[in-house]
């Protein structure tokens, strides 16, 4: 083996470094083979993808890119996390969830979760859950001085942080040794219910726990500072961030005003927030959550480590899909991904089931073992920040954070978080966006696979037991799959009624070569609806006789005819004509009709079906006309 000196060698030495320039001419070529004729800094604005917030990713990033510098490891402003050594000793937290209101079932499930490498615990309480009285039961057998207890225990957290504490007492726990957050939480509250007369109140009760915790357990914290209401709601990335920002400030006001020193006011908030299968926008929104708070705490006179957000991610709700429920374990698994890579301290895994009701066993256990294999085979707390140095991840969190501070702003504008919520300005604007994310669902702009985009109509239901009510009242809480669930839902409907589902006829004209692609797109297109397409493949020979012969024998109500352009301008019109005399209520065209729209409409084609068409709206009105409830 021959050993190369050191001495600067490269291999690349003799090759001159590429331009920016040089590279944009290459896009230009590539933009004028697809028909785009596109110069310069156009080009690569071709190329670029629009995010919510006005945040614009582009297609190529250099060192230029002009990202703040987002410092060191465990240092302010805490942008590549809270602690030095990262996850590198323990890795994250991982924090199961439970909220089956059964005690003793519950009990069972937390100690299997413990024997099987959870580390923590997050215990819906009360009419959600697992009620207060039985709170002993639930955690019998958990070493509560090794396992730290999360409560979420909403109007009720006063009484379930007492039953906590005294539970501590009862099993000989030392003050310094308690564990967890008692999860107090009045400001998420008053976001789901809409119920902002016992804010006052409830912020005082939480200040009282925080007193306590700072006083005597300095290891278990009193307030959660929960973006989940918000997420769940339709909110941005940075509205979320913003909304959170906002709770903490306010949190830190009323923590101090209850004689608590700023670094003591700030050990006691835990932030919570959503992670989804954008990775790398989530990796940006931890990111930008610690250097946001930094911010915050050093105006606030909150010392040293105390500045640096503790952060409890949770896989989002919203992405949870109902129908192919399977399809989420590969959704929490990037989720969770890009949460440990962004520096959460604490990870929750929620359940692939979650959208239907409480979750088995496989499902606890599918959860537990992402963490599990993300620490302990693919070794991401192995590496501080890895996402650290990327020009792409450093610009999106400093876009990020800018967009979440402007956000913040206009809140302590309108006079602070709960003003914003009650007069009504959180609520609108989230709204507003949730509007536009809606119509890109609905145009499958956004996909929801097994939802939008390869569902399947066979499908096994999967079933499971109801989960208990949560508060409501206040933001919505919408899903990603809600308005195409509503469709699937009355083709169930309509199954049960009558023993079939609705259908629809595909006229495929001429050889498969000439109307595969088609045909599949407008099967997937009508699936997502619940309707079953009824394949009619048929040779140009004869085509419209054929047409209306299969289509009669289909039992569809209505038809789509799928092929290539040149073959729709040899016999769309005709097949269209067969169709309608044979009886089909509504007839589509998969593509743009070009010059030939008048002709086709002519002949009886109702509507043209596109990619980026109004998905919702098509499939809906197809279920109007054919009767389907």
């Amino acid at each position: 083996m021959t050993v190369l000196p050191d001495d600067g060698f490269s291999l690349a030495a003799e090759f001159p470094d590429a331009t920016h320039e040089q590279w944009q001419r290459l896009v230009e070529g590539v933009l004028r083979k697809s028909g785009k004729d596109a110069q310069g800094s156009a080009a690569e604005d071709a190329l670029s993808t629009a995010l919510e917030d006005g945040i614009t990713t582009r297609p190529l990033y250099t060192a230029g890119s002009g990202a703040a510098t987002p410092g060191l490891p465990g240092f302010a402003p805490y942008v590549r996390g809270g602690r030095a050594e990262g996850g590198v000793l323990s890795g994250w937290d991982v924090r199961q969830r439970h909220d089956r209101p059964d005690a003793a079932r519950t009990n069972e499930a937390v100690l299997a979760d413990l024997e099987s490498g959870v580390t923590s615990l997050w215990l819906t309480v009360g009419p959600a859950g697992v009620p207060v009285e039985a709170l002993g039961t639930a955690l019998d057998g958990v070493l509560l001085d090794l396992a730290p207890v999360v409560l979420d225990a909403g109007p009720g957290f006063e009484a379930a942080a007492q039953a906590l504490l005294a539970l501590y007492g009862e099993r000989g726990i030392a003050p310094e040794a308690a564990l967890g957050n008692l999860g107090a939480d009045p400001y998420g509250l008053a976001a789901r219910t809409g119920d902002h007369g016992a804010l006052a109140e409830g912020v005082a009760a939480a200040a009282g726990l925080a007193a306590r915790c700072a006083a005597r357990h300095p290891q278990l914290r009193a307030v959660t500072v929960d973006a989940l209401p918000y997420h769940e709601a339709g909110a941005s990335t940075a509205q979320e961030l913003g909304c959170a920002l906002a709770t903490g400030v306010a949190w830190l006001r009323e923590l101090t005003a209850a004689g608590l020193e700023p670094s003591a006011a700030a050990g006691q908030l835990e932030f919570r927030y959503a992670a989804t299968a954008d990775q790398f926008l989530t990796i940006a929104k931890l990111r930008a959550a610690r250097r946001l708070w930094s911010r915050v705490a050093e105006v606030s006179g909150v010392a040293g480590g105390g500045a640096a957000q503790r952060q409890h991610a949770v896989t989002s709700p919203v992405m949870m899909s109902r129908r192919d429920p399977w399809v989420n374990m590969l959704r929490t698994t990037v989720a969770s991904l890009a949460a440990g890579v962004g520096g959460a301290d604490a990870v929750t895994v929620l359940p692939f089931d979650h959208a239907l009701g409480l979750p088995d066993a496989f499902a606890r256990r599918i959860a537990r073992n992402t963490s599990t294999i993300l620490l302990e085979e693919s070794h991401l707390g192995r590496v501080v920040d890895p996402a650290g140095g990327s020009w792409y991840v450093e610009r999106l969190t400093d876009e990020v954070a800018r967009a979440g501070w402007a956000w913040f702003q206009e809140i302590e504008r309108a006079g602070g978080q709960a003003a914003a919520l009650r007069g009504g300005l959180v609520g609108e604007r989230i709204a507003a966006t949730w509007e536009a994310r809606s119509r890109r669902l609905a145009t499958r702009r956004e996909p929801v696979t097994g939802v939008s985009e390869f569902p399947l109509l066979s499908e096994a239901a999967v079933e499971r037991d109801p989960a208990p009510g949560r508060p409501a009242g206040g933001l919505p809480v919408v899903r990603r799959d809600e308005r195409f669930e509503e469709l699937r839902a009355r083709s169930d409907a309509h199954l049960a009624a009558t023993g079939a589902r609705p259908k629809v006829f595909l006229a495929a004209l001429g050889p498969a070569a000439a109307h595969t692609a088609r045909a599949t797109f407008a099967a997937n297109l009508f699936q997502a609806g619940g309707i079953e397409p009824v394949h009619g493949p048929m040779p140009m020979e004869a085509a419209a006789v054929a047409a209306g012969e299969a289509f009669a024998a289909s039992g569809a109500a209505v038809a789509c005819i799928c092929s290539s352009d040149a073959l729709y301008e040899e016999g769309a019109a005709g097949v269209a004509e067969a169709l309608k005399a044979a009886g089909a209520v509504r007839v589509f065209l998969a593509g743009r009709p070009g010059g030939l729209r008048e002709t086709y409409e002519k002949a009886g084609v109702d509507e043209f079906v596109v990619a980026g068409g109004d998905a919702v709206a098509v499939l809906g009105s197809v279920l109007d006309r054919i009767g389907v409830a």
